[in-house]
């Protein structure tokens, strides 16, 4: 199953609310318009996104005096989709080793992200190393651990409450000696309080840059789609301390705020990168910005 049709079945709760706007299309109706603007909001598209996105097809409307359905949708579907093309959404590991390092809250699905990552590089042939820095939070470096045996990786790990840095200076003299291709960093999503957490990634951060400073470095903010405008929060406090390269929107199959890629693309200026569709290791997808549109819109 490809990508359109595997967000396409991760977006359906979404897709109801995008479908009922089409449902009886007047686009000479003033109500049409309202409706899908309403809908996109819904989504968690973001009110600005939604009003400047509609104005927009009015007037792609009018000028083309287009009045079929398929055809107002292949407008949205171009206008909805420029959207999205904020920066390349494939990953930038061209370097030996590559750092992919992996920010984001607790409960977003992280760890389940870096395992799917870490199998689908190592089916690619790719040598990949997990760093479970996330040395605070209890068994989390045991879950990496089940992850790296299903991915056939290594790993590298300290005992819990041990210093993070650490364990990435260790992941990244490792990687160094085994010729890996991927480093994969787990992180913290919480600490004693915000300043503690942000400090600790700043400090990793520039372990990374130090030992490896012609590394490609993808840092990856993980959102869990369900919270939609609170993950758009999280991830601006994220950015705050990581220069992040992309987003990873995981649980996109369980909620209808699918909507939300549309505001961290414009709030954030950073673009999502994979989506989570489902519980599967191939359930991680690289996004793709029309075809997403065009799923939204199906």
């Amino acid at each position: 199953m490809g990508f359109f049709d595997k967000i396409k079945q991760g977006l359906e709760k979404t897709r109801k609310q995008m479908s009922e706007a089409f449902a009886a299309l007047t686009v000479d109706n003033e109500e049409f318009f309202e409706e899908l603007e309403e809908a996109l909001i819904l989504a968690d598209a973001g009110a600005d996104t939604a009003v400047k996105a509609v104005d927009e097809l009015r007037g792609v409307v009018y000028q083309k005096s287009l009045y079929g359905g398929e055809q107002v949708k292949g407008a949205l579907v171009d206008i909805l989709a420029e959207r999205l093309n904020v920066g390349d959404t494939g990953l930038k590991l061209d370097t030996k080793p590559s750092v992919i390092l992996m920010v984001g809250v607790n409960g977003v699905g992280k760890t389940t992200t870096i395992g799917k990552l870490a199998a689908k590089y190592t089916a690619e042939g790719k040598k990949v190393l997990l760093a479970a820095a996330d040395t605070f939070r209890a068994a989390a470096a045991e879950q990496l651990t089940v992850w790296s045996e299903r991915a056939g990786c290594e790993i590298v790990k300290h005992g819990e409450g041990s210093d993070p840095g650490a364990v990435v200076f260790d992941a990244i003299s490792a990687a160094k000696a085994r010729g890996t291709d991927i480093v994969i960093i787990d992180t913290a999503g919480r600490l004693h309080n915000k300043a503690n957490l942000m400090n600790e990634l700043a400090k990793i951060h520039r372990i990374i840059t130090r030992e490896l400073p012609e590394a490609a470095l993808e840092t990856l903010m993980v959102i869990d789609a369900t919270t939609g405008q609170n993950g758009l929060i999280q991830a601006k406090q994220f950015a705050d301390t990581a220069d992040i390269t992309g987003i990873v929107l995981t649980k996109l199959d369980g909620t209808a705020k699918g909507g939300i890629v549309f505001a961290i693309a414009r709030e954030m200026g950073v673009p999502v990168k994979y989506v989570g569709v489902g519980e599967g290791v191939d359930d991680l997808m690289p996004f793709e910005p029309k075809a997403f549109a065009e799923a939204l819109l199906s």
